[in-house]
């Protein structure tokens, strides 16, 4: 049974940082793309960052591209979004997700299995 655990959002407030950590058990995490959605009340859930199984490629949605940094550890299980110069607009329950595919993807439908997610709200 594959599992993934989101941790590390909270409350902060505009211009500071976060970072996100999701730990997958279970599964053969080093062989699998991953990606970051998030979803705030009322709107559907959004494509945020996405990355290979070996960290060689990733790719943003525009309104992150600068100030977020997805990446991960193999031998750790675990895949990190680094998020730097939070917007209110940030703010958001944010779910990691795996894809059954080396490369990365953008679309909910191109994963898997998804966490519980972790909530980020930036403060003006």
């Amino acid at each position: 049974q594959v599992q993934l655990v989101e941790s590390g959002g909270g409350l902060v407030q505009a211009g500071d940082s976060l970072r996100l950590s999701c730990v997958v058990s279970g599964g053969t995490f080093s062989s699998k793309a991953m990606g970051w959605f998030r979803q705030a009340p009322g709107k559907a859930r959004e494509f945020v960052a996405s990355i290979s199984w070996n960290g060689g490629s990733s790719t943003y949605d525009d309104s992150v591209k600068g100030r977020f940094t997805i990446s991960r550890d193999n031998a750790k299980n675990t895949l990190y979004l680094q998020m730097n110069s939070l917007r209110p607009e940030d703010t958001a329950v944010y779910y990691c997700a795996l894809r059954f595919s080396l490369v990365p993807g953008r679309l909910t439908s191109d994963y898997r299995y998804w966490g519980q997610g972790t909530q980020v709200t930036v403060s003006s």
